[in-house]
Parts: C-alpha cells; sequence; structure tokens
C-alpha cells in the first residue's frame, strides 16, 4: 500500500507545483500589464500637463471667452469654481466635471469652457506621455456692482 501512495503521490504533488508555478506566471504578467501605466491616472508628475501658451495664455483664453451667467449676476454671486478633468496622453480633455459650485449656472459655465479649450500638451513620466488630472479653479468677480 506504501508503494501504490507513492507512485501516486510523486505525479500529484509534481502536478500540484507545476499548477503553482503557471499560477505565479500568470500574475507576475497581470502585475507588468498593469504597472504599464496605460490608464493610470496621475496627479503628480515630472513634467506637467500645460495649455498651450502657458498659464498666462489659458488666463487670456478664460478672460475672452467666459460669460458670467445672467442669473449668478443679478443675485450678485461671486466666487471661484473648480473643475476637475483629464488631459489624456495626446492632449484631450475628458471627464470634465465641476467639484466646486457656487450657484446659478457658474459651475456649468466652468464645464462649457473647459470644453472648450484646446488640446494641452500632455504631462509627462519618465520621458512618457501619461494622463493626469487637473483641477483648475476659475474666479467669478462682478466688475460692475
Amino acid at each position: 500500500m506504501h508503494y501504490i501512495m507513492n507512485k501516486l503521490l510523486k505525479p500529484l504533488s509534481l502536478f500540484a507545483a507545476l499548477i503553482m508555478v503557471f499560477a505565479f506566471s500568470l500574475n507576475v504578467n497581470a502585475q507588468e500589464k498593469k504597472s504599464d501605466n496605460s490608464d493610470v491616472v496621475f496627479t503628480v508628475v515630472e513634467n506637467e500637463a500645460e495649455f498651450p501658451g502657458g498659464l498666462e495664455a489659458m488666463n487670456r483664453f478664460l478672460a475672452e471667452n467666459i460669460k458670467y451667467p445672467t442669473l449668478a449676476k443679478q443675485k450678485n454671486i461671486e466666487g471661484k469654481v473648480i473643475i476637475s478633468f483629464i488631459v489624456e496622453k495626446n492632449g484631450t480633455l475628458t471627464d470634465i466635471r465641476t467639484i466646486k459650485d457656487i450657484g446659478e449656472g457658474c459651475g456649468d459655465e466652468g464645464v462649457r469652457i473647459v470644453k472648450l479649450m484646446p488640446k494641452w500638451k500632455p504631462a509627462k513620466q519618465k520621458g512618457q506621455p501619461v494622463r493626469q488630472q487637473f483641477l483648475l479653479p476659475i474666479s467669478f468677480v462682478l466688475t460692475n456692482k
């Protein structure tokens, strides 16, 4: 009986060891695929995403294109909205949404203006373009009170 058990257990234990090695290699391959940064969204990067022409050009773009919402103007609403978006590897802007709103259409106007923006210079990590989340504060200030 002892001889028969040894004959059966040796191939089974070898088979189990092979399955464990195969499972380990699958896990390593899965980890390598996850670490290729294809879908990772960075918040901190070596080289930040940038509006074409830089911060001054972006401020000029905002000033020229923003339309103060009528209801917000009538109610003397002022303040900052914060718009979140992702700058993709090709510079397009996606997942545009309001994070902080002051009401009466200001958040919607912030989203509208970001959707009008041209492609950005994408962020880079280790010399490669990566996706970056960006938070953009937009101030609404009435000039004629």
